[in-house]
């Protein structure tokens, strides 16, 4: 591995293919704000495929390199979202883009979303370089990847398992295994699941300062109801599958004390975005805004939350003890079903099925708020930001033993033994040659 220059510091890498949403890139920004906050905060450069990686404030010592973007369809098959070449030519240039950037980059640790291989294996070349260079590789998984059938058939299809013995020293899940278990659910094998770290759920405001906090809050202080008025907020995520929840809160009834704010997302079509826009107009208790970069700001002031169920909206539902119904999305993934059940049965949310969502039963459930609004109490995990540097600080100083290490008499040692905070240094003293 290069070496850097004096002072420079352990670098991580991340990597998120989001062809559809943002909770991927929203997941990774979390975790690098939690990691910008340890003693010695690493340098993090974040590849992400989201067409709108600049719209984010970035923490500290932190960049963005965003790649062209794909986009699935509504059957889950790819195509270029930007660019007017085939999706082989485009896959072709972000493999190509990622090795490059990851190449000068030289991470010490790179965190791969999902997706071991990368979009349609494009993370395979960049993976062998930095298998040869020392780089320690993680896989970061959210709680639940599908329903265990379809999750354990995709896992055999992609060589998942494969993939993680080749490149990978160590899996994260983003979860509580009491809610999901995924080594139990999918069957994973003996020498996947002794690599596996439960971290417990990303409460994403956990990672922020102070600062930031204030910031966000100055950024939704328009968007909040007068006093004495409560707050019906409702999510749908990116918004390119969310048209019909969110046109079904905006017409429904809302109590009398009661406001509504419906996020609409950056990916929902421009037509249904005009006709809701249109119809808030003629309401005087419902706002509706299409973006904002931190939502979770607006859940400490929501009484109720009507939301789909991606993980990044669920964990912070959560963290906040909100009264919430989520409505999840059923194709071409049960992603959000699987964990909506789940959470349902542990009486920490309520659930309804895409196809029963009307005004009617979201205003129905909105007035059963008024009659119980105590926070709920629920025993899940949400302690992922405060283990995640923890578990750096032990990949990190696996990569140093492996990381290459010059015979005796020479006057290099290894690249991470020279930068790595002290806690870290009597594990550096046995390393061997790559």
């Amino acid at each position: 591995m290069d070496e850097p220059q004096h002072g420079e510091g352990l670098r991580v890498a991340f990597y998120s293919h989001d062809t559809q949403g943002l909770g991927h890139i929203r997941r990774n920004l979390a975790i690098a704000a939690a990691f910008a906050q340890m003693a010695d905060p690493p340098t993090n450069l974040m590849i992400s495929g989201t067409a709108i990686a600049g719209s984010f404030q970035l923490p500290s010592k932190t960049d963005m390199l965003a790649l062209p973007a794909v986009g699935k369809d509504a059957h889950g098959r790819y195509h270029s979202s930007g660019l007017s070449l085939p999706l082989e030519s485009v896959i072709r240039l972000r493999a190509h883009t990622m090795r490059a950037a990851l190449e000068d980059f030289a991470p010490h640790v790179l965190i791969v979303d999902k997706v071991a291989g990368g979009l349609q294996d494009e993370l395979l070349p960049a993976l062998r370089m930095l298998r040869r260079r020392g780089t320690r590789c993680v896989l970061g998984l959210r709680d639940v990847l599908d329903d265990a059938l379809t999750a354990r058939r995709e896992w055999a299809a992609m060589r998942t398992s494969e993939m993680i013995d080749a490149y990978y020293g160590a899996v994260w899940i983003y979860g509580d295994p009491k809610v999901y278990n995924p080594i139990q659910e999918y069957q994973l094998p003996p020498a996947v699941a002794a690599k596996v770290r439960f971290t417990g759920y990303i409460d994403r405001t956990r990672a922020q300062t102070a600062r930031a906090r204030a910031a966000d809050q100055a950024a939704i202080r328009d968007l909040l109801p007068r006093p004495g008025t409560r707050l019906a907020l409702c999510m749908v995520g990116g918004g390119e599958d969310g048209e019909r929840l969110a046109t079904a809160f905006a017409h429904a009834p809302l109590p009398d004390d009661m406001q509504g704010l419906l996020i609409t997302g950056p990916y929902m079509p421009q037509a249904a975005q005009a006709q809701l826009d249109l119809h808030a107009q003629q309401r005087d208790d419902l706002a509706v805004v299409q973006f904002l970069p931190a939502p979770e700001a607006l859940l400490p002031h929501a009484d109720a939350v009507i939301s789909m169920g991606g993980y990044n909206t669920v964990s912070e539902i959560l963290a906040h003890r909100k009264r919430s119904l989520i409505v999840p999305r059923v194709a071409p993934r049960r992603e959000q079903w699987e964990r909506a059940q789940r959470l349902t049965d542990l009486g920490a949310l309520d659930m309804l099925a895409p196809e029963q969502v009307n005004p009617v039963r979201l205003g129905d459930w909105l007035a059963a708020t008024l009659h119980d609004s105590a926070p709920l109490q629920c025993d899940i995990d949400l302690e992922g930001l405060e283990r995640l540097p923890g578990l750096l600080a032990e990949v990190a100083a696996t990569a140093a033993r492996r990381s290459p290490v010059y015979l005796p008499g020479s006057r290099r040692i290894s690249v991470l033994a020279q930068h790595a905070p002290a806690q870290w240094q009597p594990a550096l003293l046995h390393g061997t040659p790559s």
